[in-house]
């Protein structure tokens, strides 16, 4: 009896295990996705430099090696630098108390110079302005609705530069701009590519609400930057550790990385130092505004996924089992219990003093639980059985006592402002706020005396329409990467997106404002970022993560220049949409005709 070989597949030789059928669909035109090491995997190699481009530009590969080592920073502190150029040009004008910068500027000159903050007279605003050094601060305490850590910043600003305009916008102008920083070099190590990474930033420095934000004495900025700075601590963190993963991985004999069950469930990652630090981070967020608990939270959970997928692609078997056994413990020790003690550490001024508002509440009261607690959207509820709490000292009793005031508060805020806003309508600048306006007649106050008629001068906190417009496309796009790509990447920009963005849909009733949607900027901007990465194409010969649109394959020459002439026109017409708005953004008085002009919905008025 004998024995017929099966006929082989052009291409295959004999002997060969028979082709998978990807490679049989190859005759109908499917692409075969070159398969990615595991070391590559785990840790992808950054983007390296273009040969064609430095042989073009007559640069030897060797300082071409250099220059891109370089531009890891170099290419971010430029953008940065530019930023900041923007952020502080005539930082100190208007001169004037713009919108709640009557409450953050007065508070917290009180909060640094008392440790707490004071009762203010009304009506002081303008005796402020025009003799800041003559106004006493109030000794009187201050019923005040959120934490202490942005007051501070910003009266660091106000005792460097004192009590003037430049002085309380001066420390919020700065972590806007490092923010910028922050996110260049968040975008180079999330894409693996510097080009990207500083695109990111540029996004970010040229957008309108942050650029109002950067500009202006409100906690927002600040909540912003330590909620970017605790992404980019959990990001190296997580990098870190896949590392240390791949190095305890066994290599085979030509060098190649090997998955292995045993290891990938139980080795233990060691000393986190970056996951502490992010712990700080959202510690600080939530002693700036208290929406930083729900960011904490979502970070948190991301965190516990990055190490269950680093223990799947390391070979485990049960990569969620191995987590809740060897990381979810010390990943919640790690962040929830130091966020909770730099919380607590922030309010020392007001446990030091003995003037804070509600200090002394419970000095001489029953060491009893309240009776009754108010929750969000049921209502109150009443008598609830108490507790005896006498073992507590008087002043955490009298400190939950505050606390409990402040969030009854916030969740009972209902009263109606003209500028509020349905998140539903923030993608789309649906409703942006009005910061300060005046109408100053011509030849006076800034206004050409060739205008004819009164000028506007306004500082609306407005995102650049057309990068908002677009956000909402990569939006779409890096969810849909998320969800059918599985990419890592994506999921990480719509976490740090939904964190700052989907609570707000639990107080339909709340009277909110569409500047809180700052907080989640950076995000929606590498979001845009990515997008472009994947209508421009990986180069030929792109590796890795570099590879955005389709990972490991390359883009055809005339596809990439398609690609990048789009790109390069939607960034072109953002920088210039940002340009348009420059008056509305600054406060500098147009005539009226033109600020109609850049009043381009009805809602904006």
């Amino acid at each position: 009896m004998t024995s017929t070989a099966p006929p082989t597949l052009p291409g295959h030789q004999a002997g060969e295990d028979p082709p998978s059928w990807q490679h049989r669909m190859r005759r109908f035109g499917h692409v075969v996705r070159p398969r990615t090491g595991l070391r590559e995997r785990l840790v992808p190699p950054y983007a390296g430099p273009s040969r064609q481009l430095w042989r073009v530009l007559g640069i030897p590969p060797l300082w071409a090696a250099r220059l891109v080592r370089w531009s890891a920073w170099a290419g971010p502190l430029l953008v940065t630098l530019v930023a900041g150029i923007l952020r502080f040009w005539h930082l100190g004008s208007p001169h004037a108390v713009i919108f709640d910068e009557t409450y953050y500027a007065k508070d917290a000159w009180a909060l640094i110079n008392h440790g707490y903050e004071g009762d203010w007279p009304k009506d002081i605003d303008k005796s402020i302005l025009a003799n800041p050094g003559l106004i006493p601060v109030p000794t009187a305490p201050g019923y005040v609705v959120h934490p202490p850590v942005g007051k501070y910043v910003i009266g660091i600003g106000e005792k460097m530069f004192g009590f003037t305009p430049f002085g309380w916008r001066f420390m919020v102008a700065v972590l806007g701009t490092l923010s910028v920083l922050l996110i260049c070099r968040i975008g180079r190590r999330l894409f693996r590519s510097t080009f990207l990474g500083c695109l990111a930033g540029t996004l970010l420095a040229v957008d309108g609400l942050h650029f109002v934000m950067s500009r202006t004495a409100l906690l927002d900025t600040v909540l912003m930057f330590f909620v970017v700075a605790a992404f980019g601590c959990l990001l190296v963190d997580r990098d870190r550790t896949r590392a240390r993963l791949a190095a305890a991985l066994p290599e085979d004999e030509d060098g190649r990385l090997r998955p292995d069950a045993e290891i990938a469930a139980r080795l233990r990652f060691g000393w986190r130092p970056w996951r502490i630090a992010a712990g700080l981070m959202l510690g600080l967020a939530c002693a700036t505004k208290w929406n930083g608990l729900y960011i904490l939270v979502f970070f948190c959970v991301m965190a516990v996924l990055w190490d269950a997928g680093a223990r799947r692609t390391a070979g485990a078997v049960s990569p969620y089992r191995a987590v809740l056994r060897r990381d979810a413990p010390w990943a919640f020790l790690s962040t929830v219990p130091v966020a909770v003690v730099t919380y607590m550490v922030t309010w020392a001024g007001w446990f030091l003093t003995d003037k804070g508002y509600g200090r002394h509440w419970a000095d001489g009261r029953a060491g009893l639980s309240p009776d009754h607690i108010k929750l969000p959207v049921i209502g109150t509820v009443s008598h609830l059985p108490q507790f005896d709490m006498s073992w507590v000292p008087a002043s955490l009793r009298s400190f939950w006592h505050y606390e409990t005031e402040v969030y009854s508060f916030h969740v009972g805020l209902t009263e109606g402002h003209t500028y509020q806003s349905n998140p539903w309508s923030w993608m789309v600048d649906g409703r942006p706020v009005s910061y300060y306006y005046e109408s100053p007649s011509p030849g006076t106050g800034g206004c050409p005396s060739g205008a004819g008629a009164k000028c506007a001068s306004e500082v609306l906190a407005l995102g650049t329409p057309l990068l908002w417009w677009a956000g909402c496309f990569a939006l779409l796009y890096v969810l849909w990467r998320w969800m059918f790509r599985r990419d890592w990447r994506a999921g990480a920009i719509a976490c740090g997106i939904g964190a700052g963005y989907l609570p707000w849909f639990l107080y339909q009733e709340r009277t909110i404002f569409y500047f809180y949607a700052v907080v989640f900027v950076p995000f929606l901007c590498l979001a845009v970022a990515m997008m472009i990465g994947a209508i421009i194409g990986p180069p030929q010969g792109a590796r890795g993560a570099a590879a955005l649109a389709e990972p490991g394959l390359a883009a055809g020459e005339r596809r990439r220049a398609v690609g990048a002439i789009g790109a390069g026109v939607l960034v072109l017409l953002i920088i210039w949409n940002f340009i348009y708005f420059w008056p509305i953004y600054t406060g500098t008085p147009i005539p009226l005709d033109a600020w109609r002009g850049r009043m381009w919905l009805d809602s904006w008025v």
